[in-house]
This record gives C-alpha cells, sequence and structure tokens, in this order.
C-alpha cells in the first residue's frame, strides 16, 4: 500500500451547517481510503476517514492534526518515538512538523480535526 494507495479526498464540506450528520450511516457508506470534509466549524474541518494499510510518512508544516478513532485501531508512528496504538473511542494529536504515517490493522473509521486549509496528503513525505 504505502505511497501507491489510491486516497479518495473529498474537500467540500459535505453538511455544512444546520445539518444533522450521522456518524454510522458515512462509515457505512464508505470504503478504504476516503477522507470526507464533514462540516466547518469556524476555522476548522471536521473530517471522516475510512483507512486500512498504511498511510505515506508525511509532515504538515503549519498545523496540528488530531485522530479520533470511531471503530478499529489506528497505529500513528511518529519518527524518533514509539507507535502510539488508538482504539476506539481514543484520541491523539500530532503537532505540526512531526513526520509521522498512520497504519490500520483492519478497517477502520476516523474522525480528524484540522485547520481548513491543511493539506490532507501532508506537505513533506519521508
Amino acid at each position: 500500500m504505502g505511497d501507491k494507495q489510491e486516497y479518495n479526498i473529498n474537500l467540500d464540506d459535505k453538511f455544512g451547517t444546520l445539518r444533522l450528520i450521522d456518524l454510522p450511516a458515512e462509515i457505512a457508506a464508505h470504503e478504504p481510503w476516503v477522507n470526507e470534509t464533514l462540516t466547518t466549524v469556524n476555522d476548522a474541518v471536521v473530517r471522516l476517514g475510512i483507512v486500512e494499510g498504511e498511510f505515506h510518512w508525511h509532515t504538515h508544516d503549519a498545523e496540528d492534526e488530531f485522530f479520533l478513532v470511531l471503530e478499529g485501531q489506528l497505529l500513528t508512528d511518529i519518527e524518533d518515538r514509539p507507535t502510539v496504538t488508538l482504539d476506539r473511542h481514543q484520541g491523539y494529536t500530532v503537532p505540526c512538523g512531526v513526520l509521522h504515517r498512520t497504519r490500520a490493522p483492519g478497517r477502520t473509521a476516523i474522525l480528524m480535526i484540522e485547520p481548513a486549509g491543511v493539506v490532507p496528503k501532508g506537505d513533506a513525505t519521508g
């Protein structure tokens, strides 16, 4: 998988404001690898990711990135640090400028909160 993985990234705000977001229905509607922008809150976006396998090593030069596991398990590899394992309902923030990649041993649904301008594939790869 890794860099050869196909990513389906939708930056359009799917729900906007004043609309119900049914997370179980959204999770069921997608296959890995999808990154769907659900809504915008002030200067941040809330994104749903359905992942399985490895994402590539990358950084975000100016933005932090928050992950919350809704279903499955997410492993976050951080350069020169131990791997962080996130299970259902656990979250983790990767600060800007830190080289990282995520891995999911099975189909995993994650919620990501990040500034609206963040490049989902990262600014730089390792």
